[in-house]
């Protein structure tokens, strides 16, 4: 792992590498945090889709709230209030507008890297991050060729900016894998998701996990499953190692 500092419009954002032994180049993966930050559990999920054979890249979303330690998972889940806390002001330090300005800076960043294999990238992404892979598919659909998502939220909703709007601009392959357990994303979003993308003549995969949490997949969330990471860790390496290998 490698702490790097990348040129963005607004300032240089904090970011992290990672890739496998040996001098590469390997393809690249951007994998979009989720709303509890950078953390040990995000390094240690970088550091396993790096050892299939991936340059991957985290950036830090919350780059303009300033340096922070990493969330206390115990304290910010123990009820509402603690988590509006927690998390408030790092979410009003980021938007779909700035966010997308920052994906155009680490696609640009990731091309200029000796390490790096081509100009064409897959995204990951968890919470948050999973509707920032959607937006990354559709803002930049000449860089992404495939797109992957896990228990995001809001990903199509009334909202003028809502993810699934981007469906006709999508030139990746998607992968969205939400939870039963999950009010942000029910089946009528998963349905209304499915269908955009469909229509778009996007190929894709929309499912819901059974028996899963809204964060199911990072292994220090106290809604992990074992059962439903691993399989979010196959689909995921399926679609990369198709679009990118």
């Amino acid at each position: 792992m490698q702490e790097v500092a990348i040129p963005t419009p607004d300032g240089d954002a904090r970011a992290y590498s990672f890739h496998p032994d040996g001098k590469g180049p390997w393809p690249a993966v951007i994998f979009f945090m989720d709303a509890p930050a950078i953390r040990p559990a995000l390094f240690q999920m970088c550091e396993r889709l790096a050892s299939n054979g991936y340059f991957v890249l985290l950036p830090d979303m919350f780059w303009r709230a300033g340096p922070y330690a990493p969330i206390n998972m115990a304290e910010a889940f123990k009820d509402e209030e603690s988590r509006r806390a927690i998390f408030g002001k790092f979410m009003a330090s980021t938007d779909p507008v700035r966010s997308t300005r920052d994906t155009g800076a680490f696609l640009d960043w990731l091309a200029k890297q000796p390490e790096v294999k081509g100009d064409k990238v897959g995204i990951t992404g968890y919470c948050m991050g999973g509707g920032l892979s959607l937006r990354a598919a559709g803002d930049y659909p000449d860089r992404v060729i495939a797109s992957a998502g896990f228990h995001g939220g809001r990903l199509a909703t009334d909202a003028p900016d809502s993810p699934h709007l981007l469906a006709p601009k999508i030139k990746a392959k998607v992968y969205v894998g939400g939870a039963d357990e999950d009010a942000g994303f029910p089946p009528e979003q998963a349905d209304r998701l499915r269908e955009a993308l469909t229509a778009a003549g996007v190929e894709n995969t929309v499912e819901i996990y059974a028996g899963a949490k809204h964060g199911y997949a990072p292994p220090d969330m106290p809604a992990y499953n074992e059962a439903a990471s691993e399989r979010h860790w196959r689909e995921m390496l399926k679609l990369f190692d198709e679009k990118l290998k």
